[in-house]
């Protein structure tokens, strides 16, 4: 997958539920969940799906609540593996 940045601004264009990040050139998006065990088995299906694209998110768990933020930090900032992994996760979010 290409590590061309495009920018949080037209990666918020195609995943518009997603958010720029105010200082930094990255998204982000709160998912919740009924109880820690959906928020738990959410993180489980996305860490297997970012280690096959070897892109890891930066995120935090609180138990019903889980924040990401995306950002390719070899790019210095938003590309499309971005984007990608952000649909990822709104397929799989119930």
């Amino acid at each position: 997958m290409d590590r061309t940045k495009i920018g949080a601004e037209a990666a918020v264009a195609q995943v518009p539920e997603w958010r720029r990040v105010d200082g930094r050139d990255a998204i982000a998006k709160r998912f919740q969940f009924s109880d820690f065990k959906h928020a738990f088995a959410f993180m489980t299906q996305v860490a297997l799906k970012a280690e096959q694209m070897d892109h890891h998110p930066e995120w935090a768990n609180v138990y019903n609540r889980v924040d990401i933020t995306l950002t390719t930090h070899d790019a210095d900032g938003v590309t499309a593996l971005d984007v990608q992994l952000a649909k990822y996760c709104d397929e799989i979010a119930p």
